[in-house]
């Protein structure tokens, strides 16, 4: 009897997630009020989109609650009123900051459109409980995993608003057309999709319903049937800002002090429905979180996260390729630490001015998608040529340095979306300096072709760069991937090969050339609940890497991981790996054609996070690794907290650290011949990190982030490394050890007083000391060093910024 009851189940199971869902769309004359009141005469007789089904926990069931939307549309904005049934006691309704909805205690609503219909680009605005807006980009690379679904840095001014009911709460949301891109057509289906998660649950419902079997968000959407005649009006909008504050740096022996200023503009400009314009005119980034600084040990340059608002949202397209490393643009000038160089090494000399970021006359991006789904993109940005000033304190002489040279940034994409989720993009990036810098150009081209169920694709990528400088190269990159990317049983093999002189790098980020890499991976993974699990996973990976250029054996390991969520909403994580051969480190050397051989090694980690509903959240992670031949073991950990003291207020403590005994690794390389000197070392590292936020409002708060890196480097021997990769002995070095404390600390105060527009008082303080002691030394207690960074001398910022934003239809309305 069980067999048959169960059959009729798969059956309906089946044909939720097969099914479309479809919803007409509704063009009025009658503007609601945005308030959260659905009562207005607009909403009036609307075709309704119900019967949402869940995604999480219980894959496939019906929603726990009820959820009522209506959508209808003019010729100037898009509007949504919906009705989430629920016990009003039970809403969680959490304060937080404007995209830091996930993980948070608190209910939201999201609506998604895929404007083009192409199942692979679309836009997602969120309203929380709380009247807390987020938004977000949805594209082919973009999102992934616990609850974020696009690029949440893109921000567009749209309107919200919360009424709490009596059997739930309602939401009312307008989003103008300056918000969207979408093509000329006098008749188009968008797509269409609607999220609601309620928090107590941790249960995510969709409208149409999304299997995490298929590979794919944009595409298990449902349609926004019959926009007929869409005649928006001018995008166009402005938001000039000026910004002043004051800077005190520690620079050698004595302080430099300065007073900031500036002002600009941000220009968005719609060309057509399509495509849009947007540049800023003397930008100013001053206002941004501080890097998380180490002290890099290793043979490749520490990759920082973008957080300046102008390279982040909207810039989907240009990166499609992964050539766009956006912190090239407007870098730290080239020969910003040459001048302090100078300074330290020389106490006659001062500096008056040396400025630490390249200033930037202008960035434009132009970008959009026509009607036949190629979506072209224009970036350019223009780097003003910068110099330092340094002062002669006997001469009372100034000199001045040039650190970096006008340089130009240009990046051109054409993306054409294919039938399902298949795609072709042509990127070509290109870097030209003025003077006799170097010029740089790389072309790539990329293709993804998905079968009719989208459960198998064929990626297939070809990069091609050329240097001009006074030695000009070029070389190239290819790689060829073949996946299983539907269902439960999922694999995937790859075969990469990249010259020795491919290089990307002054626009975009490669660590090493010069390697060929074969990799094959296959996983498991299960969705539906089952008596203890939400949802788990299993993988196996294989790596194979040589050297392309002499060709030659680099490593080979294999990696196991495994990942469980628990029905109580905790989850862990666990992975272990083995190189069974000797590694050859073609790169540690610093030195081409010398390679360093490194035995036997394996590794065990394990991670996890307790129920994010909680008052108190906790994360924690360990590892441990061995390398026998050497006696080197690392061994670390990380344990976080996150209490919320109330719906207002947060704080947030990360302690990471890690000890390694007898690490092998380059130290300096020798002036009378070039080779390279490695050594044993202990390390030891440990980074605190202490936040928090106070949301005094939806739209005002004041969030807090300090930041202490310590790390220790003790050498306990030096040696040679002949050509096969051995080591012979060589006599000790004394205080070659390093101690280095870095420390910053950011404070923001940031009112969103109106639509678009933004006042921000912010405080930043840091502290960059590096110390080098001897072997012998004692100074290796994290608490102690932590005690010691507040009698060293820090730098200071204040600074305040506004921003008004200028909707030219608004200014035009008011005349």
């Amino acid at each position: 009897m069980r067999k048959f009851i169960c059959l009729p189940l798969l059956l309906i199971s089946i044909a939720l997630f097969s099914q479309e869902k479809s919803l007409q769309a509704i063009k009025t004359d009658k503007l609601p009020k945005i308030d959260g009141d659905l009562g207005d005469a607009a909403w009036i007789n609307v075709p309704v989109a119900a019967d949402f089904i869940q995604n999480y926990p219980a894959l496939g069931q019906p929603a726990s609650q009820k959820t009522i939307i209506k959508v209808i549309y003019d010729n100037s904005a898009i509007y949504i009123g919906a009705y989430l049934y629920d016990d009003p006691s039970l809403i969680r309704k959490q304060l937080t900051a404007r995209d830091a909805e996930q993980q948070k205690d608190v209910d939201y609503f999201s609506v998604f459109f895929d404007t083009y219909n192409d199942n692979q680009n679309g836009f997602q605005f969120v309203v929380t409980s709380a009247n807390v807006q987020s938004d977000a980009r949805l594209g082919p690379n973009l999102g992934g995993g616990f609850g974020e679904y696009g690029d949440k840095t893109w921000d567009a001014v749209w309107e919200s608003k919360v009424q709490m009911q009596k059997d739930g709460w309602t939401v009312e949301m307008k989003i103008p057309y300056i918000s969207l891109r979408f093509a000329k057509k006098d008749l188009q289906d968008w797509g269409i999709q609607f999220l609601r998660l309620i928090r107590r649950t941790n249960e995510s419902c969709f409208w149409n319903p999304v299997n995490p079997e298929v590979n794919g968000f944009v595409e298990q959407f449902g349609t926004y049937n019959g926009l007929q005649n869409l005649q928006p009006p001018l995008r166009l909008s402005f938001s000039p800002y000026v910004s002043t504050g004051y800077r005190s740096s520690p620079i050698g022996n004595s302080y430099t002090n300065t007073w900031l200023g500036s002002g600009g503009m941000d220009v968005k400009y719609g060309i057509n429905e399509s495509f849009t314009l947007d540049a800023t005119l003397i930008p100013d980034f001053g206002q941004v979180v501080s890097d998380n600084v180490i002290n890099n040990l290793s043979p490749f340059e520490v990759r920082f996260q973008e957080n300046r608002q102008f390279f982040t949202e909207g810039t989907e397209i240009f990166n499609k390729a992964g050539l766009f490393y956006s912190r090239r643009v407007g870098a730290t000038p080239i020969g910003y630490n040459d001048v302090r160089n100078i300074v330290r090494n020389d106490p006659d000399w001062k500096i008056v001015k040396n400025p630490s970021t390249t200033q930037l006359i202008n960035a434009t991006k132009f970008s959009g998608r026509n009607k036949r789904k190629l979506g072209i993109g224009v970036f350019n940005a223009i780097a003003a040529p910068m110099d330092a000033r340094i002062r002669n304190t006997v001469t009372g002489k100034d000199s001045v340095i040039r650190t970096s040279e006008l340089a130009n940034y240009n990046i051109f994409v054409l993306d054409q979306a294919l039938k399902g989720r298949s795609f072709i993009t042509f990127t070509n990036t290109n870097v030209m300096r003025n003077a006799e810098g170097r010029d740089a150009n790389v072309t790539a081209l990329d293709v993804a072709l998905y079968n009719k169920n989208s459960t198998h694709v064929f990626n297939g990528t070809a990069r091609y760069s050329k240097i001009w400088s006074a030695n000009p190269y070029d070389g190239y990159n290819t790689t060829a991937k073949y996946s299983k990317v539907g269902g439960n049983w999922r694999y995937y093999a790859l075969a990469s090969v990249e010259s020795k002189n491919y290089d990307p790098n002054d626009l975009g980020i490669l660590f090493a050339a010069n390697e060929i890499a074969y990799r094959a991976n296959i996983s498991y993974n299960y969705f539906k609940p089952t008596k203890n699990l939400i949802q788990y996973s299993y993988s196996l990976d294989h790596r194979v890497q040589y050297l392309y250029k002499p060709y030659a054996f680099n490593r080979y390991d294999i990696t196991g991981t495994a990942f469980w969520i628990f029905k109580n909403f905790w989850d862990v994580s666990i992975r272990s790996q083995l190189t069974p051969f000797d590694v050859h480190d073609y790169f540690e050397l610093r030195t081409d054609g010398k390679y360093l051989s490194l035995p036997l090694n394996y590794y065990f980690d394990a991670s996890g996070s307790t129920d994010s509903r909680k008052k108190l959240y906790v994360r924690f992670s360990g590892i441990f690794a061995r390398s026998p031949e050497y006696d080197n073991t690392y061994y670390g950990g990380g344990l976080g907290f996150r209490f919320r003291f109330s719906n207002r207020f947060t704080l947030d403590l990360q302690m990471d650290g890690h000890t390694e005994t007898n690490n092998l690794g380059y130290a300096f390389t020798r002036e009378l011949n070039g080779d390279p000197i490695v050594g044993f070392r202990d390390v030891k590292e440990q980074i605190t990190v202490l936040s928090g936020i106070y949301n005094f409002t939806p739209r005002l708060n004041l969030t807090l982030r300090a930041r202490h890196y310590w790390n220790e480097v003790k050498y306990l021997s030096f040696h040679n490394v002949t050509n096969d990769g051995l080591l012979t002995n060589r006599p000790f070095i004394n205080n070659w050890n390093d101690n280095v404390n870095i420390f910053n600390l950011d404070a923001f105060v940031t009112w969103d007083f109106r639509l678009g527009s933004r006042l921000i008082v912010g405080y930043k303080n840091w502290l960059g000391e590096e110390e080098f002691v001897p072997y012998t030394s004692v100074k290796n207690n994290y608490l102690r060093n932590l005690g010691d960074i507040f009698d060293l001398r820090h730098g200071n910022e204040i600074t305040v910024r506004f921003v008004y934003f200028l909707d030219y239809n608004e200014l035009r309305k008011k005349r």
